[in-house]
């Protein structure tokens, strides 16, 4: 598959988007990797489609600047940024069929001849699996296969830069899990930047090659999904990535450790904390069926896959944990479980804390 040309970086310099006395994004830095998949991960209502928008041109910075490429593009109209766009509602052309509607952008590019149009909407149709519906007219695809559509409208054009803005959101499951895959097809093929908005963890953990987790306005942290989930930076990158999130128990320090009631032993801790100390700890990495918390009850149990969630009822409040189908019990049983020291996370007001470093910010 043919790049849009030169690969290129976004970055976003102390960019702060207000409306009227609501700031939607917070005096912002950060940089989207050039041909790379950044996912916009956070709840509704923490910015990151605002930061899209910008991003497009749709929207304009309250502060600061936005550089695609090494241009600043702050003050540049949507159609000048070279930048594609798949929106949570496609706009389709209902009396063209499929090729015609990947192919009617190309139309317009002066550039693009029409071999090379016809080549594109090959390509688009053979890594879409989507060639025995070439000539199928829209109004009789379902939104899952519209947004396929979409998607290959978008990425033929072959511009520099495709923003994804929750394209999933309004599909029903099943075409949903079709979709997210031939999203994820077309994006390990792609040179293009990419940056996908999403409030859903596992697409995010599925689809990019980094995570910008949003809270608030601000980026909380920005990492490789693995390195978020295994050593998230804060309390809510830990309970926000995770099905369930991260588990938080009550600690103290003393002597020179952290203990918690429901620890097996202290984790050291040599430098002094200071406010609300925390240990975090996945529900996958507490052990059942062994341990000296006997008696715990638990509460409920769901299923997921071939694993199994059980909240249990503990002397220091409910915690989740996940293990396989055959290590589950049913609800109302008494189960033993154990939490290894070197498998926690120490918090203090919020952030991460290391043995010998500082709070991280």
């Amino acid at each position: 598959m043919q790049g849009g040309g030169l690969m290129v970086d976004i970055v976003i310099d102390h960019v702060t988007r207000r409306f009227g006395d609501a700031v939607a994004v917070d005096a912002l830095d950060t940089c989207f990797p050039s041909g790379a998949v950044t996912c916009l991960l956070g709840p509704s209502g923490c910015g990151k489609t605002t930061l899209m928008r910008m991003i497009a041109g749709l929207d304009t910075p309250t502060e600061g600047r936005i550089l695609i490429g090494g241009r600043d593009v702050t003050g540049l109209a949507a159609r000048h940024r070279d930048v594609g766009m798949v929106f949570q509602y496609p706009v389709m052309y209902p009396t063209l069929t499929v090729a015609e509607n990947i192919a009617e952008p190309l139309r317009h590019c002066r550039d693009v001849s029409a071999s090379e149009r016809a080549r594109r909407v090959d390509e688009m149709l053979d890594v879409l699996d989507m060639r025995a519906l070439a000539d199928a007219m829209i109004d009789d695809l379902n939104a899952g296969l519209r947004q396929k559509v979409a998607v290959g409208r978008a990425v033929a054009r072959q511009a520099r830069v495709v923003l994804f803005d929750e394209p999933t959101t309004n599909v029903e499951v099943n075409a949903k899990l079709a979709l997210i895959r031939a999203i994820k097809t077309v994006t390990m093929r792609l040179r293009q930047t990419i940056v996908y908005v999403t409030h859903d963890q596992t697409e995010a953990m599925t689809l990019s090659d980094g995570i910008a987790l949003m809270q608030a306005g601000r980026i909380v942290q920005q990492d490789a999904p693995e390195t978020i989930y295994a050593r998230p930076e804060t309390t809510f990158a830990g309970w926000f990535i995770g099905n369930p999130g991260m588990n938080y128990l009550e600690a103290e320090q003393a002597d020179g450790a952290v203990r918690s009631a429901l620890l097996g032993a202290p984790v050291p801790m040599r430098r002094a904390l200071r406010g609300q100390i925390e240990i975090g700890v996945r529900p996958e990495w507490i052990t059942v069926g062994a341990g000296a918390h006997e008696g715990s009850v638990i509460d409920s149990v769901i299923g997921t896959g071939g694993r199994r969630i059980m909240t249990l009822r503990t002397e220091g409040g409910a915690i989740a944990v996940k293990c396989a189908a055959s290590e589950a019990a049913p609800v109302g049983a008494r189960v033993r479980f154990s939490i290894a020291p070197e498998r926690v996370l120490v918090f203090a007001d919020g952030l991460r804390v290391e043995d010998d470093g500082e709070p991280l910010s």
